[in-house]
């Protein structure tokens, strides 16, 4: 079992940058393949970003491609998202999740841990 706790939200101007950072505990932090999640007031929860256990690969979503970055360090135990370029619609509750099987995913359901979650909020 892994239990994540993501750190870096706050409140920033559009076209700002924030770091996320999301800390694992356990000694079995690189056999998960990561992922960051939000969801916004009265929306569903949506990708983001995934990264495979070795951090050779990463996706992303669409809406933050070229702005967004995940990586990791194993040795650290700790997933990061560095957002760039933010504009209001970012403005979420963003969270990490950790995922067994595969390689990597986008599909909220094929994650087996979640953190709490940290707010980012964009103003215009």
């Amino acid at each position: 079992q892994v239990q994540l706790v993501e750190s870096g939200g706050g409140l920033v101007q559009a076209g700002g940058s924030l770091s996320l950072s999301c800390a694992a505990s356990g000694r079995t932090f690189s056999t998960y393949y990561m992922g960051w999640f939000r969801q916004a007031p009265g929306k569903e929860r949506e990708f983001v970003a995934t990264i495979s256990r070795s951090g050779g690969t990463t996706y992303y979503a669409d809406s933050v491609k070229g702005r967004f970055s995940i990586s990791r360090v194993n040795a650290r135990n700790a997933v990061y998202l560095r957002m760039n370029v933010l504009k209001p619609e970012d403005t979420a509750v963003y969270f990490c999740a950790a995922g067994r099987a595969g390689v990597a995913s986008h599909r909220l359901e094929e994650y087996d841990y979640w953190g709490q979650g940290t707010q980012v909020t964009v103003s215009s």
